[in-house]
């Protein structure tokens, strides 16, 4: 692929947002995987960064000297500001008809781009990740029933015009937000499909789940409840 250029040229079928705060150890290495499993592929890379103090906005930068700047964007904002309003940020400068969500943790590998293959589970995860995790989807989905197993993975693909609606009636920034997506996307009727991945916990640096998010979640819970 030359530097620049679109595989096959034209317009971008896939746009890949992925949010980044403090990524510098990462970013390269997911962007290096997107593009060695998407060789024929379409897609632009968005890349929004939350004032990341680490440097990893810079990488950034050294990518799109590689690849491109039309292949890597890079759309910063000036602080954490929620992951939520992340992809609504993403969204605005993405130009594909078809839009991926994943994190640049590495814990979504690239190579299940291509088919989103069989063979799911979590590895590298300690006991009580596992638990939360699992506890979380148990909770919201004897409340919720929201017709899909998973509801807290950010690993997703959306066509534009879909997430541009449901997105429209989220309310959540952080750790719900996912969820309140896929209930608000059963809410509206639109259809849902599930294929397993294995998910990866974090290589480097360190993960941003912490008593907050969790309180915030269960108060996102409540409030979908009571809302949907």
């Amino acid at each position: 692929m030359e530097k620049g250029g679109e595989a096959g040229g034209g317009r971008p079928e896939y746009s890949i947002i992925v949010p980044t705060y403090n990524e510098r150890l990462n970013v390269a290495l997911i962007v290096y995987l997107i593009f060695k499993h998407l060789p024929d592929a379409k897609f632009e890379i968005v890349i929004v960064d939350d004032g990341s103090p680490d440097g990893t906005q810079d990488i950034v930068k050294q990518l799109q000297q590689v690849y491109g700047e039309d292949r890597v964007l890079l759309r910063a904002r000036p602080r954490k500001l929620g992951l939520g309003t992340a992809y609504m940020h993403g969204l605005k400068h993405a130009s594909g008809e078809f839009v991926v969500i994943m994190d640049a943790d590495l814990s979504h590998h690239p190579k299940y781009l291509p088919s989103f293959i069989s063979n799911g589970g979590v590895h590298g995860w300690n006991l009580m990740r596992k638990l939360t995790s699992r506890g979380a989807n148990v909770l919201a989905q004897t409340l919720l029933q929201p017709g899909a197993s998973d509801l807290t993975g950010s690993f997703r693909l959306y066509k534009r015009s879909v997430l541009e609606d449901v997105i429209s009636s989220c309310v959540s920034k952080g750790y719900v937000f996912q969820m309140e997506m896929i209930v608000r996307a059963t809410r509206k009727g639109y259809h849902i499909e599930e294929v397993p991945i294995t998910f990866v916990d974090r290589v480097f640096g360190i993960s941003k789940l912490g008593g907050s998010e969790i309180v915030g979640y269960l108060k996102g819970l409540v409030y979908l409840l009571l809302t949907t």
